[in-house]
Formats: C-alpha cells, sequence, structure tokens
C-alpha cells in the first residue's frame, strides 16, 4: 500500500522561453492567411480532403515519432499517448473524409405556399481566417481535430499551442505533406502575449480550450472587437453509479474516467457519487485498483498513468487534496507525488468528502478519486447540478430506462451510460459544455458547420410578375390578405383551393395602379 505522507509538489525544469509577437509579426501572419484564404476560395472541397487523407496516412505511418514527442513533452504513459491522441485524431479524420461533403454541401429546403414558385437555399461558406488556441493536456488531439476541421470548412488557420507543449516542428511536418495545407496553416508560438495580438489583428472566429480564467480574458477581449468566441473550459465530471451495476466492472470504468491521461482532461470523472447500498465495497475495490497501477512515461506501453504536465498544476491538486484532508476528508491511499521522480503525483482516493472542500467547488484536473455516498435519484441528481461546472458525465446502471431519465436531467453536455469519456470517441458526436464549462461545441456536424457562416438564398424567376406585398398599399389588398390569413391558419379542409382564389385576386389587384 502507498503511504500517505504528504510530500512537496514543486517541479524544477521549466521550459526554454519561447518569443511572444510583436503586433507588426502579428499582422504579417495574418496578411499571409487572408492571401491563403484567397486562393482557398478558388479550389474545391475534394482537394482539401485528399490532403487530409494525406495527412492521415502519414501519422498511420509516423505514428511512434509521434508518441515519442507527446511522450516526452507532456510526460503522458504511451498507451494513453497512442489511444487518446493519435487513434482519437485518425477516427476524426476518417469521419471527416466520409461526412464532410455531405455536411458542407449546398442545401434545399422548403418553402411556404405563400412563396409558391420560388426556390430555397442554405449555402455553408467559410469564415475566413480562424484562431485557433489550444490546450496542454492534449496538444495533438485538440490540436489537429480543431485545425483540420476549419481546414475542411475552407478556412485559412492561425494555430497557437500551448507554450508549456509547443511541439515545435511537428505540427509543420505534418502539414507539409500537402502544398495547399500548408499555405493555409500556421502555427504561431509563444505565450498568452501572442494570443493577444492575433486576437488583436480581428479573426474571423477564436476557438479557445483551457480553463475558465484565460477563457474570460479572451472573451473580454474578443467582445471589444465583435469577435465569435468558441470556448471549451473544462469541468467537474461526475460518475454516478446506483447499486443494481456489475460492480467489478463499474469500479475499473469509473477508475479509468478518473485517473487517464493523470486526471488531466476537462471530462476526467472528478467526483463519483455510488449509492449507498454498495458504497463500502465499491470504495473497496477502488482502493485494490487504484494501488495495482503501474506509474511511468516514456514506457514501452506498460504503464498505466504518466507524469504531471505543468508544475504549476501538480501544485493545485496537492492544494486541494490537503484542503480536504485538513476538512476532514481520508485519504485512503496516494496523496503524494513520487519519493524519487515529483514529476508523478500518485493517483488518490478520498472519501469523507464535503461540499465546502475545493475537490467538489473547483476543477482539480489531476489524478485524484473523491468517492461520495447517495440515496435517491433525486438526491444525486440535484448533487451534480449544484454544480457551477457542466461538461460531461457518466451514469451506470442496469436500469436503462433509469439511466436514460438520469442522463436527460443532468446539465451539461455529454453523457456516457454505463461507460466513461466515450461521448469523446465518437467523431459524430458533438463536444462541449455549459455554465462555466464554456459554450460553442467542436466535433460532430455540428461542430464542422461552427467554422462556416451559413447563407441563405431564395430564388425567384425573372418575369412580369408583381408580387402582391410591394407598393402600392391599397384598402383591398389589406382586406384580401385578411382573408388569406384568416383561410391559411383555419382548420378547413378546402382552406389550400380558397388559398388559391385569394392568391390569384392578389396578383390580379397587385396589377392594379392606386
Amino acid at each position: 500500500m502507498l503511504d500517505n505522507q504528504l510530500e512537496s509538489s514543486s517541479l524544477a525544469q521549466p521550459l526554454e522561453p519561447l518569443l511572444d509577437l510583436s503586433s507588426r509579426q502579428a499582422a504579417d501572419i495574418f496578411a499571409r492567411a487572408g492571401r491563403a484564404q484567397s486562393n482557398l476560395s478558388k479550389l474545391t472541397l475534394d482537394i482539401r480532403l485528399a490532403g487530409l487523407r494525406k495527412l492521415l496516412d502519414y501519422v498511420v505511418e509516423n505514428r511512434d515519432d509521434i508518441i515519442d514527442v507527446l511522450c516526452r513533452e507532456t510526460r503522458k504513459c504511451r498507451t494513453d499517448a497512442l489511444v487518446s491522441e493519435v487513434l482519437g485524431v485518425l477516427d476524426n479524420f476518417e469521419w471527416l473524409l466520409k461526412n464532410a461533403r455531405k455536411i458542407l454541401r449546398e442545401k434545399r429546403v422548403s418553402t411556404p405556399i405563400t412563396l409558391l414558385g420560388k426556390r430555397s437555399r442554405i449555402v455553408h461558406e467559410p469564415l475566413g481566417t480562424v484562431l485557433i488556441i489550444a490546450p496542454w493536456n492534449y496538444p495533438l488531439h485538440i490540436g489537429l481535430t480543431s485545425i483540420l476541421a476549419a481546414y475542411v470548412a475552407g478556412n485559412a488557420v492561425i494555430f497557437k499551442p500551448s507554450e508549456l507543449t509547443p511541439m515545435q516542428g511537428l505540427f509543420e511536418k505534418l502539414f507539409a505533406v500537402d502544398p495547399v495545407m500548408a499555405d493555409s496553416i500556421q502555427v504561431v508560438y509563444g505565450t498568452g502575449k501572442s494570443a493577444e495580438q492575433l486576437i488583436e489583428q480581428k479573426p474571423a472566429k477564436v476557438f479557445f480550450t483551457g480553463s475558465a480564467r484565460t477563457g474570460r480574458k479572451i472573451l473580454h477581449q474578443c467582445a471589444e472587437h465583435l469577435i465569435p468566441v468558441d470556448l471549451e473550459l473544462g469541468g467537474k465530471d461526475q460518475a454516478i453509479v446506483f447499486d443494481d451495476v456489475n460492480l467489478e466492472r463499474s469500479v475499473k470504468g469509473v477508475i479509468w474516467g478518473a485517473l487517464t491521461n493523470a486526471g488531466q482532461s476537462c471530462s476526467s470523472v472528478e467526483r463519483v457519487y455510488v449509492q449507498s447500498g454498495i458504497y463500502e465495497q465499491f470504495v473497496a475495490l477502488a482502493q485494490q485498483e487504484i494501488e495495482k497501477l503501474v506509474l511511468n512515461s516514456g514506457d514501452a506501453g506498460n504503464a498505466d498513468v504518466g507524469g504531471m504536465t505543468a508544475d504549476f498544476q501538480l501544485d493545485i491538486v496537492h492544494r486541494q487534496v490537503i484542503d480536504a484532508q485538513a476538512k476532514g476528508a481520508r485519504i485512503l491511499t496516494g496523496g503524494a507525488t513520487l519519493l524519487d521522480n515529483e514529476l508523478f503525483y500518485r493517483p488518490t482516493l478520498i472519501t469523507g468528502i464535503e461540499d465546502d472542500m475545493a475537490l467538489m467547488t473547483q476543477e482539480t484536473f489531476g489524478p485524484v478519486v473523491p468517492i461520495l455516498p447517495f440515496n435517491t435519484e433525486d438526491e444525486v441528481v440535484d448533487c451534480c447540478n449544484a454544480s457551477a461546472f457542466g461538461l460531461s458525465a457518466s451514469v451506470w446502471s442496469k436500469n436503462l430506462a433509469r439511466a436514460n431519465r438520469v442522463a436527460r436531467r443532468l446539465e451539461c453536455g455529454a453523457v456516457s451510460i454505463n461507460n466513461v469519456m466515450l461521448t469523446e470517441g465518437n467523431p459524430a458526436l458533438p463536444f462541449g459544455g455549459t455554465k462555466l464549462s464554456g459554450y460553442g461545441r467542436q466535433k460532430g456536424e455540428e461542430g464542422l458547420l461552427g467554422y462556416t457562416r451559413s447563407k441563405s438564398i431564395l430564388i425567384d424567376k425573372d418575369s412580369q410578375k408583381l408580387e402582391p406585398n410591394w407598393y402600392p398599399y391599397t384598402r383591398s389588398k389589406y382586406l384580401a390578405f385578411d382573408q388569406l390569413i384568416k383561410t391559411m391558419f383555419s382548420h378547413n379542409p378546402l382552406k389550400l383551393l380558397k388559398m388559391a382564389i385569394i392568391g390569384l385576386k392578389l396578383e390580379t389587384i397587385a396589377k392594379r395602379p392606386r
């Protein structure tokens, strides 16, 4: 059993600082993006998808080298890098290749009978130059899925990775597989100051994934220029486990959902509510599972949990654990860094949690599993919805009617039933949250269309016909329109015939001079 001695969690390996952009450099980047956007607008979707196909093949063929870079910069274990980053990216690429044409194509929509003879269309156009600011926890997955959706939709893209995981040179090498892609996507390095300079150039839209604190700053700056923003800002996701579940499977699923990527996922399980009848058994099995886990990064694929990426995040996790312990919580295992390597925070199981603890009110973003008992469905839903966050959740129950009912009552953007974090594994499903977890959606049809603006087109024939609603207005025209409304919204089975007669009358009136 791991001992519970609390150790310091300060990291002493700072990255070399990246130079931030000047205003002139930011302007030059946007000028280049504008030229790329102009060139891109002359090319077809098929050309963009052909480049995406090349990129997919390149990632498959070079996945080991990509994983090496990921593990070095994020300290992930190798399996997390392979499955959560590389496989997730490839799944998303494959979905775009199969679905983008249908989603982005011009659509014919219905036209009301009052506009008889006319046709209506919706065209989805690119926004222009979009700015994507990615986080450090899934730098490849979030970066590439966002960039390529924007590019496939026809936009020039400026991408700023986190300064904590810049992976300098990797993205450029990926985009170089296709000349059009390489011309259309620019990677810009630096801190938040570089992001501020880029926003001042007034991108068509900003897509940001990160903390609520930084999200507020970006939203404030964008508001000055009326720049639309999509924000994915993290969560305090709950797992709800009812007492009719397969206990072993539920424990293993919840523990993975809490500790994958060392808990550094916005949709990690950060609150586990277990129905009272199985609470003690669940806690005991969870402790056994956690104490079996192997911690390592840069491994050969045989480690379970990697290290923390950011020293400040490790300190946040540790402070929350100390706060909980000071207020009466019980640490059953973990609660400290490894004695011989402070880059790793040991997976931590905590019980005796109260609502006023930081573990319940703030995002943890680390390998901590707080488990709380509940009695009734209404009780647990109320507890979950009291959170200021609302990203995703998981509900575990053999009773699928109950699980579905609870899923629909939870105030969040996604729910996995009898699984965990699985909505993110389906590229067809949109991803995003509510409340402090932000707004807007990535992935799926909704996410792809978020990189476009819709243009409505109504087509009429060039003829001698005058529209009845045009000038001049006359008393006879007013009365005919009034009769049309009364007939159109009646329940008379002959109303279509009567409307046709009134329509002919209106056309005749429209030809008369005042």
